[in-house]
């Protein structure tokens, strides 16, 4: 298991289907990683009230508009990250991946965050169509720290999610 400097906690975007679950779990074999998304307390909220999980397009703008309701109410989905934030700043883990859509929402946590922060965003060519939530169409709309290209075969993306996250942890000045 490779160790960093420092922790570092990494924003990641992009849309449904590109690959940003893989990049988690490929870092997870090698690192020590925590992995939570900013609609983790919307989705629990929903899933008592009649969602079951699927990620078709209009659940996926059943959640956007739940998110965006919660956030303007009482920034629940804001609260909840500073929270897990401070948890992982306080244990074991080195990379904390903070799964967030909107570009507002990347911005203000980063203003929480004491430690780097870091943002990526990952690319595929498999799906650039539409999905008519303002959360998944809007994930471009953000100056991103990093671009992950995943236009690789599923067995060749892990030796190269490794290259990129090393080149990016060099470049950072975390690797041990």
């Amino acid at each position: 298991m490779a160790h960093l400097r420092e922790k570092v906690v990494i924003v990641i975007n992009g849309k449904g289907g590109a690959g940003k679950d893989t990049l988690c779990a490929v870092a997870a074999r090698h690192y020590r990683v925590e992995n939570i998304s900013s609609i983790d307390p919307i989705k629990e909220i929903a899933a008592r009230h009649g969602w079951n999980g699927e990620k078709d397009d209009r659940a996926r703008k059943f959640l956007s508009d739940l998110k965006r309701a919660f956030t303007e109410y009482n920034d629940l989905p804001n609260r909840w990250l500073e929270e897990r934030y401070r948890a992982f700043a306080a244990g074991e883990d080195d990379i904390l991946f903070v799964h967030i859509r909107e570009g507002s929402q990347i911005a203000d946590f980063k203003r929480r965050v004491d430690g780097k922060c870091l943002t990526l965003l990952v690319r595929s060519p498999r799906r650039s169509e539409a999905y008519g939530n303002v959360s998944d169409d809007g994930v471009e709309d953000y100056p991103y720290d990093y671009i992950y290209e995943n236009d690789k075969p599923l067995d060749a993306m892990e030796g190269d999610v490794l290259a990129f996250l090393r080149e990016m942890f060099r470049g950072e000045g975390l690797l041990a």
